[in-house]
């Protein structure tokens, strides 16, 4: 089931898609907010009404960020193979994931323009796999970390890449800026993919720029569940990207920064295509 958070009339509701129809699960099992829909029997409730007549096309709804606010946003750091080795250092793969965190103001949901500051030319993309925790937990061993998944999303992690070198051991500032990253269209709950070996692609204006499989990450999603879960109980609605590929526009020579304009693709099998425009950071009035 792909759930989506769309607002209609200046509120957010949840919906269900099928196709190009949008079932509103808010008005039809008053669903309040997407971290509802992973609790008790709510999903199977959701399959139920999604019969007749639909209301609305998906054409005709926008799309907010999935998980409007979500608990935690944590992101995973050089997570696949060929990125570790793309840094050059010597350095052999790290023995846990390399971790850092962001705020939902960080991010445009699908379709929405993802913004160049005016601190910086050096904009990048990083397409990622997105783990939406449905299930909470604490500890939680490998064995049973899939549980926990109440579904996958998509990101462009986007990096404002001279501004993760202003301190000495912190990325944060070039991770955060206002609607720098997108994140979307929906909620896969069911992607119908091998999760151990399923692929995502990153395109730049129509280029591929990234693609790899999860077969070739440092830190599987079960392996990245149980290490966070060790020192934060994690929530229904937490947010967790897995790492992007090689490919990145940083690493090219000369980089190829994205410039306003250019539209950011990134596709992961089993789950859909998150799409964002790229544009100049709007003057504050």
């Amino acid at each position: 089931m792909r759930l989506i958070t769309f607002t209609t009339d200046q509120s957010h509701r949840v919906g269900a898609v099928d196709g190009d129809r949008v079932f509103d699960l808010t008005s039809r099992i008053r669903a309040p907010g997407m971290r509802w829909m992973f609790q008790g029997d709510m999903l199977s409730k959701a399959e139920q009404v999604m019969t007749g007549d639909a209301d609305f096309k998906l054409t005709d709804v926008t799309l907010a960020l999935p998980v409007v606010q979500p608990p935690k946003i944590i992101c995973v750091g050089v997570n696949y193979m060929n990125r570790n080795d793309e840094y050059k250092d010597g350095q052999q793969a790290p023995k846990n994931p390399s971790l850092f965190m962001r705020t939902p103001l960080s991010f445009s949901p699908h379709d929405a323009p993802i913004y160049i500051p005016p601190e910086s030319e050096q904009f990048d993309y990083e397409g990622e796999i997105v783990l939406v925790i449905g299930k909470p937990g604490r500890r939680i061993p490998q064995e049973t970390a899939h549980q926990h998944i109440g579904g996958l999303t998509i990101m462009n992690e986007g990096s404002v890449r001279d501004w993760l070198r202003h301190a000495k051991f912190n990325v944060t500032q070039g991770k955060n800026f206002d609607r720098s990253g997108g994140l979307g269209p929906w909620i896969e709950t069911d992607p119908q993919v091998d999760l151990t070996d399923m692929t995502v692609t990153t395109r730049v204006n129509g280029e591929e720029r990234q693609h790899d499989t999860t077969a070739n990450m440092a830190f599987p999603f079960a392996k990245i569940i149980e290490y966070i879960s060790t020192f934060t109980s994690l929530q229904i609605g937490d947010i967790i990207a897995t790492g992007t590929p090689t490919g990145a526009g940083a690493r090219f020579d000369p980089p190829k920064w994205l410039v306003p304009g250019d539209v950011v693709e990134v596709e992961v099998q089993g789950v859909g295509t998150l799409r964002n425009p790229v544009d100049a950071e709007p003057s504050q009035p």
